[in-house]
């Protein structure tokens, strides 16, 4: 049984199509990451699976429950991890979450927990508003997890984090993954890269792509750049094995694309060796998912 499934959702917000028959279904365990250009509807696609926005039309199922029927019980499975943050300033960081535990009715033993998982035991005496953004926001996914629940919403989960803050939060939500079902958003493709292993691309207010990042990458071409010490003609390069296309840039340096997962570049280099050519500058510039992204939206939106 599908932890999220959602079928054919709709919404507007006066004349705005937000969101336009999106259907999927999540799986127990899977870290789903949601990318979009800002106002494709990521946000109110979150806020629908919680249950804080109710949808125009279609409906959405948590473990299998429709939201539409008891939004309340749903929320003890969800935690949530809204873009803006919601905090009370003036609460200590321990008085908050001491709060969010009671509202969720768990026990307080939960609170050292969550502390200890999100990093927060150095600032865990301040008050909130006394927090940088990156701890702040440590504070947000603390209190989303305090619950302990099967599934997690996250919504720019790493906005505000330094370098170091970002792999330690990064290795937290691909631990939670393991035995959580996940849901993020994130405009740091570098991040859906290494955090999630299945990719939802979504553009005015439509799933364009449904796939597995494994799968999203599988095929693509392998793309070197390289610069030989004299001008060379498109019949020469044609002989590499398994090249597929060749680019004059410009004057020594071309594009090689080969239709292989093997890498190329010892193989370049043998038969510019062979043919007494010099290599000056070789290096790999195979697609990553941000070009990929771009690919599908503007292929899909007529751009």
């Amino acid at each position: 049984m599908s932890q999220i499934k959602l079928e054919n959702i709709s919404k507007k917000y006066g004349k705005q199509q937000i969101l336009n028959h999106v259907s999927f279904d999540i799986n127990k365990g899977q870290v789903v990451g949601l990318l979009g250009p800002n106002g494709a509807g990521k946000s109110t696609l979150m806020k629908i699976i919680t249950g804080y926005v109710k949808p125009d039309s279609g409906q959405v199922a948590i473990l299998g429950k429709p939201v539409s029927q008891s939004p309340v019980e749903i929320k003890k499975y969800i935690g949530y991890l809204p873009e803006h943050n919601p905090l009370y300033l003036d609460m200590y960081v321990r008085e908050y979450l001491a709060f969010v535990a009671s509202a969720y009715q768990v026990s307080k033993d939960n609170i050292d927990k969550v502390i200890k998982m999100t990093g927060l035991t150095p600032e865990a005496h301040k008050k909130t508003g006394q927090l940088s953004k990156g701890y702040r926001q440590r504070v947000g996914l603390a209190a989303a997890l305090i619950h302990d629940p099967e599934i997690l919403i996250l919504d720019e989960p790493t906005t505000g984090l330094d370098p170091n803050q970002l792999v330690e939060i990064r290795q937290l939500i691909k631990e939670l993954g393991r035995h959580k079902t996940i849901i993020l958003s994130t405009h740091i493709m570098q991040e859906i890269e290494q955090m999630a292993d299945r990719v939802l691309i979504i553009n005015q207010g439509k799933i364009l792509s449904d796939t597995y990042l494994k799968e999203l990458q599988k095929g693509q071409q392998q793309i070197i750049e390289v610069e030989f010490d004299l001008r060379i003609e498109q019949e020469f390069l044609d002989q590499l094995p398994h090249i597929e296309a060749a680019e004059n840039l410009m004057d020594h340096i071309w594009c090689l694309a080969f239709g292989t997962e093997e890498d190329m570049r010892p193989a370049i280099f043998d038969f510019a060796n062979t043919h007494g050519v010099k290599i000056l500058q070789m290096r790999q510039k195979n697609k990553n998912l941000e070009q990929l992204f771009k690919e599908i939206t503007q292929k899909k939106t007529g751009r």
